[in-house]
């Protein structure tokens, strides 16, 4: 797929943007749920380079098992986070469901000219986060047991930051492709960047990663996602003989409301990245390059 989101080129310069997505509940907390629910889903318009202008509810809750007032909080915390968008929702569908699910589909607009694909990075690029990984094994951590209340806070705080600032920078710069990191983890998503004539090198050490993984790796927090990811792509991916397969593990694993990530020109970056740390977007770090095609999508150094 070329975008993260469906485009419709209305006229030579408006295109109206749309997408949906709906997760389960990754943490106890409805109100908070529901605005990481909300984060995630606007952030394929914002991969995107376009500005959403309103949203629709995507609820499935067993109204006969779960107290209401769980739901209430659920689309508070969604409402709340939509708000600081600087959007609303318009209208929504609900179903009785068995396990609480919930999402958005966001509408958004662009310029047909300016909208940024996923698949366009070209040799030279320079790859640039900004957000660190590791919140799935922080969630994975939590849901078993092996974490506690500090972790999850720090967990909340990297999935409740929108890509809003991420993305407005973005649009003042030449960026050539964008994803947003969410389940398929970093080196799915960055797989999906490159054509099959390009190579991704990525400088471990520059990856921003969350301190708090590795205590919870030593006890094997890696989720179903995460493994899953590892076994899908792991004959695009040639490792330094150094890192260990918990280090590798980091970037497979498998987001909830991850970041950007970006492939600029190398001219660019440094005031792309100046910039990001301007707005104070939780990472803003460049991970690697573009390169032309070896025998594998992705090298990736100590």
């Amino acid at each position: 797929m070329t975008f993260d989101a469906a485009a419709f080129r209305v006229t030579s310069d408006l295109a109206i943007v749309q997408t949906v997505d709906f997760i389960t509940p990754i943490i106890n907390d409805p109100h908070t749920f529901g605005a990481i629910a909300a984060a995630n889903a606007l952030s394929d318009i914002y991969a995107m380079g376009a500005s959403p202008i309103f949203a629709l509810n995507i609820v499935s809750f067993p109204i006969k098992s779960m107290p209401m007032e769980i739901l209430g909080a659920i689309l508070a915390g969604g409402a709340e986070k939509v708000r600081e968008a600087g959007i609303s929702i318009v209208g929504e569908h609900s179903v009785d469901d068995s396990i609480p699910k919930y999402g958005l589909s966001v509408t958004g607009l662009a310029n047909p000219q300016k909208l940024i694909r996923k698949h366009g990075a070209q040799i030279g690029d320079v790859l640039i986060l900004t957000k660190p990984l590791g919140t799935g094994i922080l969630a994975t951590g939590l849901d078993v047991g092996i974490a506690g209340e500090e972790i999850e806070k720090v967990m909340i705080r990297v999935m409740l930051e929108l890509n809003k600032d991420a993305a407005q920078v973005m649009s003042s710069f030449d960026v050539h492709a964008c994803t947003d990191v969410s389940g398929f983890g970093l080196l799915g998503h960055l797989l999906e960047m490159l054509g099959s004539d390009l190579t991704a090198v990525l400088s471990y050490e520059q990856i921003p990663i969350l301190s708090q993984v590795w205590d919870i790796l030593k006890y094997g927090g890696i989720s179903s996602g995460t493994h899953s990811n590892a076994l899908y792509f792991r004959d695009e991916v040639r490792w330094d003989k150094s890192l260990t397969p918990q280090q590798q593990f980091v970037l497979f694993d498998a987001q909830t409301s991850g970041g950007l990530l970006m492939a600029a020109p190398e001219d660019v970056a440094l005031a792309l990245v100046a910039k990001l740390e301007e707005v104070g977007t939780l990472a803003s770090a460049v991970i690697g390059r573009v390169e032309n095609r070896e025998d594998v999508g992705i090298k990736i150094k100590s």
